[in-house]
């Protein structure tokens, strides 16, 4: 197979970072056959229409008042006798969200798993700059 051309291959990295998945699950979804890359050298490029076919079908199965979205996977699920807290590594961002335990068992949330958090407040976060 010869080398995509630049525009129309997307390697591994950004394909990931683009879909807000890790590489890793981009490779599992290649192994469950919902996504094919092309080869070359050994590098992995998915072409742009695959791309553009993943990020139209993420969005298009998920309706939400929320703009502030961010998919990652899960990292950590702490669970006590009615709360859980749920760790989502999405991209750069570490996020932590607090929940019932009912809610984490009928998610079936577990490490390694695809979620996204949906942040929706009227709360200011203030951060302090280091000096």
């Amino acid at each position: 197979m010869s080398p995509p051309p630049e525009d129309e291959g997307v390697q591994i990295g950004a394909a990931a970072q683009a879909l807000g998945v890790s590489i890793d699950t981009l490779r599992r979804w290649e192994r469950d056959g919902r996504v094919t890359f092309d080869r070359v050298g050994g590098r992995r490029f998915l072409p742009a229409a695959e791309l553009a076919r993943l990020l139209h079908d993420r969005s298009a199965n998920t309706r939400s008042s929320a703009r502030n979205r961010m998919t990652g996977v899960v990292v950590a699920v702490k669970r006590d006798g009615i709360m859980a807290q749920v760790d989502l590594a999405c991209g750069p961002f570490r996020i932590v969200s607090l929940m019932s335990r009912e809610a984490v068992d009928d998610l079936d949330l577990k490490p390694g798993d695809t979620a996204t958090a949906s942040v929706k407040a009227t709360t200011v976060v203030v951060e302090r700059a280091s000096t």
